[in-house]
């Protein structure tokens, strides 16, 4: 009994052998005639026929980078694809941009399920670390992309399938070990097949590192938990992962002064208390990041005749978590708190320790029917989300003559609720042969709520927050594509809608919020798919309406605002490569070439006197600018050669200058950098094992200094062409090494 996946829906293929034997019976060479294909839920998915720019990354592309790095960091060859590390290691608080496209304008999906978090709309892959070692494949979709589930979806889309269940038990451990102390452990374990319908699978993660800036270290467990049941054209899987996560604060970044200063690219301010008649700095030691995440998911899929497909999942993701953050110097009145007096003088500042929490729950349920016929392929389906955050602050400590401050008594509280629900209709048609038209429209309705007050206070008394926000998004998309024989090419436009985020209201001005985002996204392609050599070629036009950037204005209380700036683009051409020779050498190769501009941009600039009195802001015309962090060129090369066991790669990037700022000026600007990763590893067979594999990774082989990341901002003194210019950089570490071994049972 089987039947196929031909566009986003399970696979389940059970032969008669697996149906009369339990799991102890099924001999090794049984994997080639049981296969149990993940219950997922996959409509968003886009296949070879759909006009849109995706790569696919497998299981063994991402085990072979898989040593501790973030999930991010095992992505970024793809086309457009970039990193950063606020630790400079490439553990801990990540990011992923593709096509200079920020996280937060990545929606990101695991089984069809969002996991961009609801207000932010970014991924704090921190809170899920060394989920690829539960991943079986990734999708990474540029442009707008196919309809998906969640926030996010606007310039690209990384959908990640989980690891199937096998129908053979098997057991894993792999553990790594290098530099920076780095370590990184994971012990997987599969059932195999028990009772012709049951399987589960289990895998347990712990990975550390003391970072490569000062004290930027992270602790980090997770689990995956999996469990299925298969009957005939019927599959339920109940699925459960999480992580926990303790990082010490590298988020400032360090100017050239500081570097210079400290003689150290490593120098991290975060948690400077003081310093004392030796010159030596003294740190606040719970400077931490703590978080705890869950995710539940329930996944059906179900075959009730040929051609058709009903695929449904419920989901739960809660968090629960906080910072904590030495202020030195810190205003009584902005948390709250009354003056003291000490020694007979008024004390209105003081040195403080803030803590600021937050917990959350977001649930829904997606669903899809696929239907499957001769020429046509459809699918229809949707999903409704709603989270529900609460937001608090405590000042837990104080340097004060006369205690400290009521542990209980908040500063601050807000509480965002979110309901988002989508529906959504695609077709794939070939009217003739070799032929095929797509077309793709998705509604979305978004109400955002926030309401209490907010942790920063106007005037001495607490900021009131009062968000009643709704959106009606219509995304259509439609292309044509064509295949024959070993050539494809297509052609699509799709439109997509962005609302703005929760800092984007509080943050903001206190009565004018900042309106919606538009992308009118043009793309073409051609793709050649040879027996030993494949190359493409994809151009693509980006039009934003409304794109929310920083413009160097200030909200009421001098805090840093998005704004709408009209209009802005992106316009590139993507390349890729490759080739494998019966020798064992492989390259792969791509190259992603782009002019990311924004039109007659209006800069705002704030300046002083000399005396410290504040002068009237102004507005500088720059006309068309450079977009902050979007590098026009990033190159990706790879060679890899394996024999008999071993092997070994080198991976190597180049990204462009990049700017920090909107206003394309040198002193915002990040330098260009190249790097270099080797990877050499050998597998072998010992008695009572089924594999070991040992090998050692080198990470920024040629020692490039460089930094992937960063802030800029500017004000004036006196008068306007008097501009002072201000920077910090994410430096990252210079040439680093970790060792791993993995054996399987």
């Amino acid at each position: 009994m089987s039947f196929n996946r031909v566009f986003g829906t399970a696979v389940l293929t059970l032969k008669t052998a697996a149906s009369v034997m339990g799991a102890g019976s099924l001999p090794s060479d049984t994997l080639q005639s049981v296969h149990l294909q993940e219950v997922e839920v996959q409509s968003t998915r886009a296949t070879s026929s759909t006009p849109v720019a995706f790569t696919n990354l497998g299981r063994e592309e991402i085990r072979k980078t898989n040593f501790g790095q973030d999930l991010p960091y095992l992505l970024s060859t793809t086309p457009g694809a970039l990193t950063t590390s606020d630790a400079g290691g490439g553990i801990g608080y990540t990011t992923l941009r593709v096509r200079g496209t920020d996280g937060s304008r990545i929606n990101v999906t695991v089984n069809g399920i969002p996991v961009n978090d609801a207000e932010s709309h970014n991924v704090f892959w921190v809170n899920m670390p060394d989920l690829a070692s539960s991943i079986k494949d990734v999708q990474v979709q540029r442009g707008t992309g196919t309809s998906t589930n969640g926030a996010g979806a606007f310039g690209a889309n990384i959908n990640m399938t989980t690891t199937e269940l096998t129908p053979v038990a098997y057991a894993e451990f792999s553990g790594s070990y290098g530099s920076f102390h780095t370590h990184k452990e994971t012990f997987k374990i599969g059932s195999g097949l028990l009772r012709d319908h049951w399987a589960f699978q289990a895998r347990l993660s712990n990975i550390g590192t003391d970072g490569y800036i000062d004290r930027a270290s992270a602790d980090l467990y997770s689990y995956y938990l999996q469990g299925g049941y298969y009957a005939g054209t019927t599959s339920v899987k109940l699925i459960a992962f999480g992580g926990k996560e303790r990082t010490y604060h590298a988020w400032n970044y360090a100017s050239r002064e500081e570097m210079e200063a400290h003689n150290s690219r490593r120098y991290n301010s975060c948690g400077y208390m003081y310093t004392d008649e030796h010159g030596q700095e003294h740190f606040y030691d719970d400077q931490t990041d703590n978080y705890i995440q869950t995710h539940y998911q329930l996944l059906v899929n179900h075959a009730p005749a040929p051609g058709w497909t009903l695929s449904t999942g419920l989901h739960y993701t809660q968090g629960d978590g906080y910072y904590q953050e030495y202020k030195p110097d810190g205003s009584l009145a902005a948390y709250g708190l009354a003056p003291f007096e000490c020694n007979g003088e008024a004390v209105s500042q003081t040195d403080l320790v803030r803590r600021k929490a937050m917990k959350n729950g977001f649930g829904g349920a997606v669903a899809a029917v696929n239907y499957t016929r001769r020429r046509l392929t459809a699918s229809l389906g949707g999903g409704f989300n709603r989270y529900e955050g609460n937001h608090f602050g405590k000042v837990i400590w104080t340097r004060s003559a006369v205690g400290n401050p009521d542990p209980d008594n908040e500063y601050y509280r807000n509480r965002g609720v979110k309901n988002d629900g989508n529906i959504y209709l695609k077709a794939d048609y070939e009217p003739i042969k070799g032929w095929s038209a797509y077309a793709d429209l998705q509604y979305r309705h978004i109400n955002y709520r926030i309401d209490g007050t907010d942790d920063k206070r106007y005037d001495d008394a607490p900021r009131q927050l009062s968000v009643n926000k709704t959106f009606d998004f219509l995304n259509p998309k439609t292309g044509i594509s064509w295949q024959k024989s070993r050539h494809s090419a297509y052609a699509s436009f799709g439109v997509a809608h962005k609302e703005p985020t929760r800092n984007n209201y509080t943050d903001g001005y206190f009565e004018k919020h900042p309106c919606s985002e538009r992308l009118f996204d043009y793309e073409t392609g051609y793709n050649y798919a040879g027996r030993r050599f494949h190359a493409g070629v994809n151009l693509y036009y980006m039009d934003y309406k409304n794109q929310l950037v920083l413009t160097g204005e200030l909200n009421e209380i001098g805090e840093p605002v998005a704004a709408n700036i009209p209009h802005s683009y992106r316009l590139g051409i993507e390349l890729t490569a490759g080739t494998k020779l019966a020798c064992g050498l492989t390259w792969e190769a791509n190259a992603a070439l782009s002019r990311n501009r924004t039109r007659d941009f209006v800069e705002t600039l704030y300046g002083t006197d000399h005396q410290g009195n504040s002068l009237p802001a102004v507005r500088i015309a720059h006309g068309d600018t450079r977009l902050a962090f979007s590098p026009d060129v990033i190159l990706n090369n790879r060679f890899e050669y394996c024999f008999r066991g071993w092997e070994a790669s080198l991976q190597s990037q180049y990204v462009g200058r990049q700017y920090m700022s909107n206003a394309d000026i040198r002193a915002h600007r990040l330098d260009a950098y190249f790097v270099s990763n080797l990877h050499i590893s050998y597998t072998f067979t010992p008695r009572l094992l089924k594999k070991v594999t040992v090998g050692c990774s080198v990470y920024n082989l040629f020692n490039e200094e460089y930094e992937n990341n960063g802030w800029a901002s500017s004000d004036y003194t006196d008068t306007p062409d008097r501009r002072n210019n201000y920077t910090g950089y994410a430096a990252q570490a210079g040439t680093h090494v970790l060792s791993h071994v993995t054996f399987a049972f």
